[in-house]
């Protein structure tokens, strides 16, 4: 995996339609895409992630889910992400099968040891920075926690949490192959543009 990852949060989005934003989005250059939705019920869940799914076929962009197995397997999604309070991973392995993406939340030094038994697809190295977005995790990483992880690790890593314009390159130069924002795209004044200058920021610290 490699890019600009958005997480969504409809309650970020300013009153605008969220498949606005994320058309946006893949507009601007995003290459994944992670419905999360803590509030809906599994029908209206799973008919928004219908929705977001056919946008995104067009553009050959994955669909994940965030938490629910049961969402991804209705819809149909490329895959799902995990935290460390949702199902475990091998039992979402067996039930999505070999092919699907499964991305896993690392909050702690022992969460990074023990996905290093798992064949996860990426973990998400969370949160990088103090972010709104997300309360409940563990204390931020820093940049120097994600170049420890980034050195021990055999995974894909992608950085989540607090990551914007300001600071996204640095992210990249510490290791992260991938990088997950939510108010930086989610509650721009033009998504389009804003996820346009994350991308460039990305490509400059890839190749500068």
């Amino acid at each position: 995996m490699r890019g600009l990852y958005l997480v969504t949060d409809r309650e970020l989005c300013r009153g605008r339609p969220l498949t606005q934003i994320v058309r946006q989005a893949v507009e601007g250059g995003v290459a994944y895409v992670q419905l999360r939705e803590k509030g809906l019920s599994f029908r209206d869940f799973v008919d928004e992630a219908l929705e977001i799914k056919k946008l995104l076929e067009t553009c050959r962009v994955p669909l994940i889910i965030n938490d629910r197995v049961d969402v991804a397997l209705a819809c149909g999604a490329a895959g799902v992400h995990l935290g460390q309070s949702d199902m475990p991973y091998s039992e979402a392995r067996k039930i999505m099968g070999a092919k699907t993406i499964i991305g896993l939340s690392v909050e702690t030094w022992p969460d990074v040891e023990e996905a290093e038994r798992f064949d996860v697809n990426y973990i998400a190295v969370s949160p990088v920075f103090t972010t709104p977005t997300k309360t409940d995790t563990k204390e931020p990483w820093g940049l120097e926690g994600l170049k420890k992880i980034k050195k021990f690790s055999r995974h894909t890593l992608v950085a989540i949490g607090g990551v914007n314009e300001k600071n996204i390159s640095a992210v990249v130069t510490a290791g992260a192959d991938c990088v997950a924002v939510v108010s930086a795209i989610c509650a721009a004044d033009d998504p389009f543009l804003a996820t346009r200058s994350l991308k460039d920021l990305i490509d400059s610290a890839v190749f500068p």
